[in-house]
């Protein structure tokens, strides 16, 4: 396999806001990406994304590949909620919203490597026959599980057998046990001898499951701390 390029350092703020989609394809989006890119106002972050999309469209590109708009619910203080602009970006449109950026920000200067290596990466990936690729995604769910049942512990989960077993009916609609039995694999067995395709709907799984828990832990502890004062 190719030398695998290795993120760390100041670009570890990106992978921790990373997602994964149904497909395998990483992708950000825009509300928590543009503060790591130092970006204080969602407006002017804004018109940056229009002027990375207007590049790929003078690219040949087709916009909507890379660049598709969302509209998500936002909390109000008042108790309400309101529906707000967002942005899912792929890597491409990632990598020309910081070459679109402002270059006196230092975040951004940051984001051009991190996303160019991450183009990089890819290419890689692409050209590695498919067991390589197999294991390669193999990998990706591995360091995926360990987070996710850190971001567990944290939320409070403390059965992590009939957690985990949870999350396994949630994508196959039955127990690990019977998932096993009827691949006729021994147990533990599932994801060494699953395919690159059926790893990578594990891999959604588990970064879906990792964000919720994400969201739930950030509520307990917000709760605690207003019960302390």
């Amino acid at each position: 396999m190719p030398k695998e390029i290795i993120i760390s350092g100041p670009h570890k703020g990106f992978e921790d806001i990373k997602e994964v989609d149904e497909n395998a394809v990483e992708f950000w989006t825009a509300r928590r990406l543009f503060p790591l890119l130092g970006y204080s106002r969602w407006e002017t972050f804004d018109d940056v994304i229009m002027r990375a999309a207007r590049t790929a469209l003078n690219s040949g590109q087709i916009v909507g590949d890379h660049f598709r708009q969302l509209t998500k619910m936002v909390d109000l203080g008042s108790g309400g909620r309101r529906a707000v602009k967002d942005w899912k970006l792929d890597r491409y449109a990632c990598y020309l919203i910081a070459q679109n950026g402002d270059s006196r920000i230092s975040q951004i200067a940051v984001a051009q490597t991190y996303f160019a290596v991450q183009t990089r990466r890819q290419e890689i990936f692409d050209k590695l026959p498919e067991e390589e690729k197999r294991l390669f995604v193999r990998e990706e769910v591995s360091n995926e599980n360990k987070k996710l049942f850190r971001t567990a512990k944290e939320a409070g989960v403390s059965h992590f057998g009939l957690f985990n077993d949870a999350g396994y009916k949630g994508l196959y609609g039955i127990p690990l046990r019977e998932i096993e039995a009827k691949k006729g694999i021994k147990k533990g067995e599932l994801l060494d001898r699953a395919g690159a395709s059926e790893l990578a709907a594990n891999l959604f799984r588990i970064t879906q499951t990792d964000d919720r828990l994400e969201l739930t832990a950030s509520g307990v502890m917000l709760l605690r701390r207003e019960l302390i004062i």
